[in-house]
């Protein structure tokens, strides 16, 4: 094996398990409250709904205000954009100040309703968890009477869309419902929306050796512990909840064809993830599937902490949803 293919370790940890199975954290995780007080200055309102109790999952609903205080009639719905967010499956929440913003600004831009999803989190619930939960959040999406989504939302107009950790689910549970669409209606489902798509692998492509140690928020090491922690005890990273081209993985991707969905992938040139992420999207247009790609600088997630990289974002997602209309 050579020096590039073996696994690397962060140091200082950014998670540890304890002797009694719990784990501690060492990433800061500020949170910021819903706001729905519609006197309040927000151009987005936010409540959290649970979805389920004994998990403990829910949703954080963003929604642009003059959409609540509109006297149009009848009422304009928007488009559903279903959120899940990044943290590489062990950190971070849909109440997480840096993702709260960011679907906040996307409900803005679009506009839309953004339905940020709650799922649990590795090591204490490793892979598939995460997944299942993406799943219940559609099902419950497709009954739910709750007022802002039964009134103001176009369930016939959803948008999958993830960030790192969360594309990696959205694609995972798009897989899922893509062979049942019928148990989902009236939502339907339009497209996908991979935004730093976390994927990875056993055998170091070029560019998470070049950029091994570059990346504000995802480093080499922080990959491979974010894996380790989140895989299925025993999983190596050609498990294909890593690795999508690996084993019956390629096959599953005739799914996303067969559903005539359309999908969207957002990454960046300085991502160490940037050869793997350009392989799936290739591996994705050879399969028949009709994938639009956009790449520009900047390194993984960097639409979080930069407001002239997430105007590009925005403005990416929203003329991809035009274009399906």
């Amino acid at each position: 094996m050579s020096d590039h293919q073996l696994p690397v370790r962060e140091n200082p940890p950014i998670i540890v398990l304890n002797p009694d199975g719990s784990c501690t954290r060492f990433i800061p995780n500020p949170c910021t409250p819903p706001t729905t007080d519609q006197d309040l200055d927000p151009l987005v309102l936010t409540k959290d709904l649970t979805i389920n109790y004994i998990n403990q999952t829910g949703v954080r609903i963003h929604i642009p205000k003059e959409t609540l205080t509109s006297t149009r009639c009848p009422v304009e719905k928007l488009p559903l954009v279903v959120y899940y967010h990044g943290g590489g499956f062990i950190f971070s929440t849909a109440a997480t100040t840096i993702t709260h913003e960011l679907c906040n600004r996307l409900a803005a831009h679009v506009p839309a309703i953004v339905v940020n999803v709650d799922y649990r989190l590795a090591p204490e619930h490793r892979l598939p968890a995460a997944y299942d939960d993406g799943v219940e959040a559609l099902h419950w999406l497709k009954s739910t009477e709750d007022p802002w989504l039964a009134n103001y939302a176009n369930l016939s107009n959803c948008y999958l869309m993830g960030t790192s950790a969360g594309a990696n689910l959205a694609y995972h549970a798009g897989l899922r419902v893509s062979k049942q669409l019928q148990d989902l209606e009236p939502l339907k489902i339009k497209g996908l929306i991979l935004h730093s798509l976390f994927i990875g692998g056993v055998e170091r492509v070029e560019s998470e050796v070049r950029l091994a140690d570059t990346g504000q928020q995802l480093t080499l090491s922080i990959s491979d512990t974010m894996w380790d922690f989140c895989l299925p005890i025993g999983a190596s990273r050609e498990h294909e909840y890593c690795n999508p081209m690996a084993g019956c993985g390629l096959d599953d991707m005739g799914w996303v064809k067969d559903s005539g969905w359309q999908v969207m992938m957002v990454d960046r040139y300085g991502d160490l993830l940037i050869d793997r992420q350009m392989g799936f999207a290739k591996t994705l247009k050879l399969k028949g599937v009709e994938c639009r790609c956009f790449y520009g600088d900047g390194d993984h997630g960097i639409e979080y902490y930069d407001e002239s990289k997430a105007k590009e974002l925005f403005e990416e997602v929203s003329s991809f949803i035009s274009s399906i209309n």
